[in-house]
């Protein structure tokens, strides 16, 4: 089993964060970046198997700052030497998919080939719909599910995907769809360029573009590992399972992970994908490891105050809670390696919630104590 560590990349403690507006002061978000370098090598050293962190905008407040994602995942490469850096992911109502395709690949390439990529539906509709590069996207969740608006973010995020994945596999290519077309319809270059004709695909003799291609290609052949983060339903676990990313379920019920796995290698096997035992899926949960069970519990209370005050109002249940003493912890993933066959576990750690002697104890701990029970 392997683990993967992922921030929120969160500004302040609690008693910042109440203070208010903690994501617009330098010297916090100067310490979240020491911090998360510091983690970052840990892990690296440590021998976890990725660092992760997803994008979102506007985040006065301080609760996750995660602002500029390929910045970030840069920052997280550059303190480390063999983690992937996992950036899950990039929010697709506010993004062109040719354009993260190209950087993706881009990325990839000055991380020697240590990208994973998790591509998203948008659920923060302050920033989404201010980011937004349509205005007829909408962001997604409990209030709007099974909505016209909820089907036209799905619709835009299957074109989306389409496209990046065209993008990365082939060297040149064309798309129609509902809401791209590329190139643009008809379009003829403005003036005569022939090294377009000599040296490169795509485009006619009259300077008719008929097809393009993002340079460079990604370094990982076909593509980096693709992800779908983080994911509540069946309905996206199926969708993921079309394309073979693997989708992250953070769910502590695993009678509903046991029906996912089961779907999406059900839905794998239609559309040509083998998959084998454990790739189906990710699993994890939120991470306290501390030398008693009392003092993780103790640990975790502004944990869960930071889930309570921030995540749930946006309908983000409480994920599985892996909190306790290297001995519980270790029993819990054993339960559920025996429930689903896992082969990456992605960790939630309270990064900027909780200090760094808390931090680095518990990656400690389970490192030392945990991970060795699961070596492959």
């Amino acid at each position: 089993m392997q683990f993967h560590l992922f921030v929120y990349a969160t500004v302040g403690r609690r008693h910042e964060i109440e203070a208010g507006m903690a994501g617009q002061r330098p010297e916090l978000y100067q310490r979240m970046l020491d911090e998360i370098a510091e983690y970052t090598r840990f892990a690296d050293e440590a021998g976890f198997a990725g660092f992760g962190h997803p994008e979102h905008h506007l985040q006065i407040e301080g609760f996750e700052a995660s602002n500029e994602p390929g910045l970030l995942s840069m920052w997280i490469g550059q303190h480390s030497k063999r983690l992937r850096v996992n950036m899950v992911g990039w929010v697709a109502p506010t993004h062109n998919p040719v354009r993260v395709a190209e950087y993706t690949a881009t990325l990839d390439h000055m991380l020697k080939g240590r990208l994973g990529v998790g591509l998203v539906r948008g659920y923060q509709a302050r920033w989404v719909h201010n980011f937004r590069i349509r205005p007829d996207l909408k962001a997604v969740g409990d209030w709007n599910r099974n909505s016209p608006d909820d089907d036209i973010n799905r619709e835009y995020f299957t074109e989306f995907v389409d496209i990046v994945l065209m993008a990365w596999q082939k060297d040149t290519f064309s798309y129609q769809g509902k809401y791209w077309t590329i190139p643009p319809a008809d379009f003829v270059n403005p003036h005569v360029h022939p090294v377009y004709t000599k040296y490169g695909r795509g485009v006619d003799e009259n300077m008719h573009i008929r097809e393009i291609g993002i340079a460079p290609k990604p370094l990982q052949r076909p593509h980096p590992p693709l992800y779908g983060g983080f994911t509540h339903s069946m309905r996206t676990a199926l969708f993921w399972a079309r394309y073979g990313g693997k989708p992250i379920v953070l769910a502590s019920d695993l009678e509903f992970c046991k029906r996912v796995w089961n779907g999406y290698r059900d839905e794998a096997a239609k559309h040509g994908h083998n998959v084998q035992p454990g790739d189906e899926a990710a699993w994890g949960g939120a991470l306290i490891v501390a030398p008693t069970k009392a003092q993780a519990q103790e640990w975790m209370q502004d944990v869960r105050w930071m889930w309570d005050e921030w995540l749930l109002p946006f309908g983000q249940g409480h994920p599985e809670w892996l909190v306790g003493d290297p001995d519980s912890i270790s029993r819990r993933l054993e339960v559920a390696s025996k429930a689903i066959p896992i082969k990456e576990c992605f960790l939630l750690i309270p990064q900027g919630i909780h200090d760094r002697d808390q931090i680095l104890t518990s990656l400690d701990l389970f490192a030392n104590k945990v991970m060795p029970r699961f070596a492959d």
